[in-house]
């Protein structure tokens, strides 16, 4: 199982690494064939296409093409189905930002609890609840309003 636990950890940094790159159309294909939903599982959007497009519609870019954050994930729970083809992650994030108006400084943290399939050998994401605590100045890094209560 150790196999796993770090194929599924690579699964949850490379979300965040490509977030941090601004790689929109890399982060739907981490979604092809799961989705994203809020605290309550409801769904945001599911597959590539629909993935890409929120995140277009949603985060703020800038002109090196990133939304200039860093997310630092922690603590990660990875438990794996005893069959071996599934899997659930609970972790930590939480998101810094500096821009031309903005000081470094944290803009929400939270919990991302994730859930994981194996298929035909490889892990892949099946959704992602993004539970969010903490909120800061969100103002230079999304495109939409986000509900802070």
């Amino acid at each position: 199982m150790d196999d796993a636990r770090g194929s599924i950890e690579n699964l949850l940094y490379r979300y965040a690494e490509l977030v941090d790159a601004g790689d929109f159309e890399g982060i739907g294909a981490l979604f092809a064939h799961g989705a994203i939903a809020d605290e309550d599982g409801n769904v945001l959007a599911s597959g590539a296409e629909a993935v890409t497009a929120m995140y277009h519609a949603t985060t703020r870019r800038y002109d090196d093409g990133t939304p200039k954050t860093q997310h630092v994930l922690t603590n990660p729970l990875v438990e794996v189905a005893d069959d071996g083809l599934t899997a659930t992650c609970r972790a930590r994030f939480t998101v810094l930002q500096q821009t031309d108006l903005l000081p470094l400084q944290p803009i929400i943290a939270g919990a991302y609890v994730d859930r994981f399939e194996k298929v035909e050998g490889t892990w892949r994401y099946a959704e992602k609840r993004m539970c969010m605590r903490l909120f800061g100045d969100l103002s230079q890094h999304l495109l939409i309003e986000v509900p802070t209560e």
